[in-house]
């Protein structure tokens, strides 16, 4: 009987809330959900760029919702304690020898060029002398298995990189020293998600096998790059050398720069943008934040067919596993559900939360509606990087992929503490954001 409770149980959840969002389409009912305070959101690639945003959005780290307690301890107190254990490893042997200066300053990082082999020398020369260009580093950028997991990695002087990096992680002279002496840096949310640990050595295999140990756990500073290694160990792991280029131009009209690079590159190359730029008259506003008022006319939400199909595809995943870097159709991460989900109504999705917090424009709390997106910030190493995701499904209720150990499940919305924001997806705006990611 236990079994067969627990086999009917997603069944169950599934009718109940298909129940609760068919009831609140049908009505168009808005939520009596308000925001409180006051403040202004920064870029959340942690380099200090004010975007215009509204208020009593919090800027806070908070856990992700529905998971684990909440006890006496204070939530900034949480994120002290969670920054210094998770941007500090413990210093490696070899290390000892292998400082790496710290950043004068922190570096955006704007965009992204890939190809399949090594770039000439002469495309990253041609790159520098672009107006705008500030800086741009060489890396080695490759896909590689952690402990099974598929993982995007760079392969990185750790000298030039480290300005990329988010601030706390920046910070680390450990880490980054760390990675001098051989060590892998993975992000936050891979090494809880996948509950690495700092002093058990995790083993890559990319074109070889190597045991490695782990350097720190810190944001990257690249969207939908879990992993840094040293130029050393990417060659080691079969890495083409200097086949991608980190772009910073924090001052230039990106959609311009974009088309000059374009000309430079060879031609199966490719460049991505990795923050979205707001064009308002003479104004721009750089920010990977949730939502982007440039989005108000990039057409219309998700049709009433598609929110429909999005909503029941995403319910029928309750009780699936959560699998970080799962994208379905029976295993799911927190932005791996909403991209199958997505895709089942026939809309193009990019693929990690910070990207598809890009695709619509930011809601007030008293505009939600089913089928809208939340975001969060739930990394400590980088406290503006969106890095969870949940779909609100009305009534104060959401759905969402929480954590590895737990099943795709309906908790209540969290509007507190670590709270980004909420946007509508314009299919028109998430396939333009999806397609740059690409090339």
């Amino acid at each position: 009987m236990r079994g067969l409770a627990r086999r009917l149980l997603p069944v169950v959840a599934f009718i109940l809330v298909l129940s609760l969002v068919l009831a609140g389409l049908l009505r168009h009912s808005r939520s009596q959900l308000t925001l409180g305070g006051s403040g202004q959101a920064r870029s959340a690639t942690g380099h200090g760029r004010a975007t215009p945003t509204p208020t009593g959005v919090s800027q806070s780290v908070g856990a992700i919702p529905g998971v684990g307690s909440r006890g006496a301890t204070s939530t900034r107190q949480r994120s002290i304690a969670l920054t210094a254990a998770a941007v500090v490893a413990k210093p490696l042997p070899a290390s000892v020898n292998k400082a790496v200066p710290k950043p004068v300053r922190l570096l955006p990082a704007d965009m992204l060029v890939v190809d399949p082999t090594s770039l000439p020398a002469s495309v990253l020369r041609s790159l520098r002398r672009l107006a705008g260009v500030v800086a741009a580093v060489p890396v080695a950028a490759g896909r590689v298995k952690v402990n099974g997991v598929f993982v995007n990695v760079l392969g990185v002087d750790p000298a030039a990189f480290r300005p990329f990096a988010a601030r706390p992680t920046a910070a680390s002279s450990i880490l980054w020293d760390n990675v001098a002496a051989g060590g892998m840096a993975i992000s936050y949310t891979m090494g809880r998600q996948d509950r690495l640990s700092l002093n058990k050595p995790v083993r890559v295999t990319g074109s070889h096998s190597l045991k490695m140990p782990v350097a720190g756990f810190g944001t990257v500073g690249v969207g939908g790059v879990d992993a840094v290694v040293s130029n050393g160990v990417a060659r080691s792991l079969g890495l083409p050398s200097a086949n991608a280029i980190i772009i910073s131009a924090p001052h230039a009209r990106l959609d311009v720069l974009m088309r000059k690079i374009k000309k430079l590159l060879p031609a199966k190359a490719s460049v991505a943008a990795l923050v979205t730029q707001i064009i308002d008259g003479q104004a721009t506003f750089t920010t990977g934040a949730a939502g982007d008022d440039i989005a108000a006319s990039r057409g219309q939400g998700l049709s009433q067919t598609q929110l429909i199909r999005f909503l029941t595809a995403a319910m029928s995943r309750i009780g699936d596993p959560y699998v970080w870097g799962a994208v379905g159709p029976r295993e799911f991460d927190c932005s791996g559900l909403v991209l199958w989900a997505m895709a089942k109504a026939g809309v193009v999705m990019p693929r990690v939360a910070a990207d598809q917090a890009r695709t619509g424009p930011l809601l007030k709390l008293s505009q939600l509606r089913p089928g809208d997106l939340l975001f969060y910030h739930t990394d400590p190493t980088a406290p503006n990087y969106i890095s969870h995701v949940a779909i609100y499904i009305g009534n104060g209720w959401m759905l969402q992929a929480p954590e590895t150990g737990m099943d795709v499940q309906v908790v209540k919305a969290d509007f507190g503490a670590g709270f980004a924001g909420a946007i509508r997806v314009y299919p028109k705006v998430a396939a333009l954001v999806a397609a740059s990611l690409v090339g």
